[in-house]
C-alpha cells in the first residue's frame, strides 16, 4: 500500500500493466455491471447543467431512459449513478461506426460544447475509489472484460498509474501525482 495525503493506494496500481484496447473490448465497461457509472454528490448539479448540451449526442434509447429514470438515479444504498438502458449500457453511452461504445458526455466535451469531460469514476476506470471517514482507498478493479487491456498494457510496458495519469491529476492534483511517481520510482530501485 502507498499512503499519499488522505489516500491509500493499492500496490496493483503501480505494479500492473493496463492500456484500454477498445478495438477488442468494444467499450464493455459501459455495459457490464449492476448499475451505471457511479456519480459523486458534487457531480449531480453538473449532470443537470450539461444535460441539454449532451442530449443531441445520445441515442434515442438513452434519451428515453433518462426521461423515464432521470438524469441520474439513486440506488438501494443511497449512492448515485447514471441510468442504464434496459439493464444494460449506460444511458450516456453511444456506439460509433465500429460498434464501439463511447461516452456521449465526453464527445460533447471534445466538441467544445461543455467544459466537463465525464464522471470521474469513468475517467479513472479501472481504478475504483472507496470513501472512508478520513481517507479514500484507490483499488484496481480487475475483471475479465479488461483482460485485453492488461495484455495490451504489458506489451506496451505501461503501468496502470501511467495510463491513468490525466484522470489521477484531475482528481488529486499534480503534486499528489508527483508523489505517486516518486513512490513508484523508489520501489523500482529496490
Amino acid at each position: 500500500m502507498i499512503l499519499i495525503e488522505d489516500t491509500v493506494i493499492s500496490d496493483d496500481i503501480i505494479e500492473k500493466f493496463f492500456v484500454c484496447d477498445l478495438i477488442k473490448c468494444k467499450g464493455a465497461c459501459c455495459v457490464e455491471g449492476d448499475l451505471g457509472a457511479p456519480l459523486n454528490d458534487d457531480e449531480l448539479p453538473i449532470m443537470e447543467q450539461i444535460y441539454q448540451d449532451v442530449k443531441p449526442y445520445l441515442s434515442q434509447e438513452g434519451i428515453k431512459a433518462i426521461e423515464e429514470e432521470g438524469i441520474y438515479v439513486k440506488d438501494w444504498e443511497g449512492d448515485f449513478s447514471t441510468p442504464v438502458i434496459k439493464g444494460r449500457e449506460c444511458a450516456y453511452a453511444i456506439y460509433d461506426d465500429r460498434n464501439i461504445l463511447k461516452c456521449g458526455i465526453e464527445q460533447a466535451f471534445f466538441d467544445g460544447k461543455i467544459s466537463w469531460r465525464k464522471p470521474i469514476s469513468c475517467h479513472l476506470y479501472p481504478i475504483r475509489i472507496t470513501k472512508y471517514e478520513h481517507y479514500e482507498a484507490l483499488n484496481y478493479d480487475r475483471w475479465h472484460i479488461c483482460s485485453d487491456a492488461c495484455t495490451h498494457g504489458e506489451q506496451l510496458g505501461v503501468e496502470l498509474y501511467k495510463f491513468l495519469k490525466e484522470p489521477l491529476i484531475r482528481k488529486y492534483g499534480e503534486a499528489w501525482y508527483q508523489e505517486l511517481l516518486n513512490e513508484a520510482r523508489d520501489r523500482e530501485q529496490l
